[in-house]
């Protein structure tokens, strides 16, 4: 939302908090991520961290890929982060910056979006396959495609890799990155600790990696590849866990 008033991110960020919100009730029971939904996590982050396991090795782009596949995606419940997002946004509104609160609002966006496309692909596994105790890269294919979102899932990728150069943008400047550290204890303190803790292992990532476009690149092409191959029914051999596949072409449905 570039050139929006104060105003108006303050008005979209209270919506996709709200829209956050919601995506999070569907997704957890009793405190604890649903069962289908730790499953459907725990199956993707394990297909990302095999599709970028050499990043994940790098000395440069280890700590930044781990920072993506488990803060910004993985197999567990967020909502301590995300309820201190809630409690901390007055005073986020007044005191910082519109740039800033612009990239508030599309961390935002990407985790509402997230969500829904997750919560879609349970209903479409469950109705399609019943109750699972387990899910293989064949099954998930074939409910990928029959969630019929390309459109989404593209969003999803090229916003994602809007966020991280945005956040390498913000990491640059020094007083903002010494603010950040310094901020630790009184977040800790009011409450917030979960919260800031993302933020500073964000910042951290990033300014090790000195550069973000190599990583960013690399994550969106590849993450465009896998798409197009679930879509254009390629042998899940190419671009799932090898001990999740079974070396065999889906020939079930569209």
């Amino acid at each position: 939302m570039k050139g929006g008033t104060r105003t108006d991110l303050a008005i979209k960020i209270g919506t996709l908090i709200e829209r956050c919100r919601e995506g999070r009730q569907s997704l957890i029971r009793n405190h604890e991520l649903r069962p289908d939904f730790q499953l459907l996590a725990s199956w993707q982050a394990g297909r990302l961290a095999w599709t970028h396991r050499d990043l994940l090795a790098s000395e440069r782009f280890g700590p930044p890929a781990r920072y993506f596949f488990s803060d910004l995606y993985g197999d567990r419940d967020y909502s301590p982060r995300d309820e201190g997002m809630e409690r901390v946004l007055p005073v986020m509104i007044r005191v910082m910056p519109s740039a800033a609160l612009e990239s508030i609002a599309m961390g935002l966006e990407i985790h509402a979006l997230t969500q829904e496309l997750d919560f879609k692909m349970i209903g479409t596994l469950r109705s399609e396959f019943g109750a699972l105790s387990c899910l293989t890269a064949e099954q998930y294919a074939r409910a990928y495609r029959l969630c019929d979102n390309a459109a989404d899932r593209t969003r999803q990728i090229l916003q994602i890799s809007e966020i991280g150069r945005a956040l390498d943008r913000v990491v640059r400047h020094k007083l903002v990155f010494n603010a950040v550290r310094l901020a630790r204890r009184p977040a800790h303190l009011a409450g917030f600790g979960a919260l800031h803790d993302f933020i500073e292992r964000g910042f951290v990532a990033f300014r090790h990696m000195d550069g973000a476009d190599e990583f960013l690149d690399t994550i969106e092409r590849r993450e465009m590849a896998v798409m197009r191959a679930i879509l254009e029914r390629v042998p899940v051999s190419e671009w799932a866990v090898p001990a999740e596949s079974s070396g065999q072409e889906d020939q079930s449905g569209t």
